[in-house]
């Protein structure tokens, strides 16, 4: 099989809005971590953010990325999260976003004003975390409790720049059924959604197993 020529694409050469239409489009599905959040002050804040992945397991780990706004200034949440000693409070918990919560967790990107709260305009709930003070968001059926373990900044204060936020899992809290005793999720019952290109979003309804490794090749091909 010859493999055609790629096309290549130089992203220094690309405006940020174009860099950014590449990532949404190609880094695919994105999982949503809907992350509740609160200033020193006491205001709540709720907000999606789809690059956002687990980092690993001892500790607990996970990270999400809000990028610096247009004006180069941080997010509400990034503003909230950061390190005690650099006015926040250190603290996150990240919502899993489940299908019947797609368009609520869609409203709460909503640009408010600075604590004002998008629980309340997204009708989201807060309920209270076990380990920290931020709430998370009774709708989920799956929560993961963090604090800030370390933020890095890829282009401190320009437009658009990403903000790479560290948490370590404290705490996690579960729908009743969604966790068996081998602590293996219920894909079904989650029934998570993930961010696509645009406004288009992917289930997870239509899965497929593939072993890993040697085994890969043995299996039924894909039809």
């Amino acid at each position: 099989m010859t493999l055609a020529e790629p096309r290549f694409i130089d992203p220094l050469q690309l405006e940020p809005s174009e860099r950014y239409k590449l990532l949404i489009g190609g880094v695919l599905p994105r999982p949503i971590a809907l992350v509740s959040s609160m200033s020193v002050s006491g205001e709540l804040n709720v907000a999606p953010f789809s690059f956002f992945c687990g980092v690993g397991s001892d500790p607990m780990t996970l990270l999400f990325c809000p990028a610096t706004r247009p004006d180069g200034e941080d997010k509400d949440t990034l503003r909230n999260v950061l390190p005690r000693s650099e006015g926040g409070t250190a603290e996150f918990v990240v919502n899993v976003v489940s299908h019947a919560l797609g368009r609520k967790t869609a409203a709460s990107a909503e640009p408010l004003p600075y604590g004002h709260s998008e629980f309340e305009f997204a009708g989201l709930t807060p309920a209270p975390g076990r380990r920290v003070k931020v709430p998370r968001v009774a709708e989920s059926l799956l929560s993961f409790e963090c604090v800030t373990r370390q933020v890095v900044r890829t282009n401190p204060g320009v437009p658009a720049s990403g903000n790479i936020v560290i948490g370590e899992v404290v705490g996690v809290c579960a729908a009743p059924g969604l966790i068996n005793e081998r602590h293996h999720v219920d894909p079904v019952m989650l029934d998570a959604i993930g961010r696509m290109g645009g406004i288009t979003y992917a289930t997870t309804r239509d899965r497929l197993d593939i072993p890993p490794g040697a085994a890969a090749l043995k299996s039924q091909p894909e039809s």
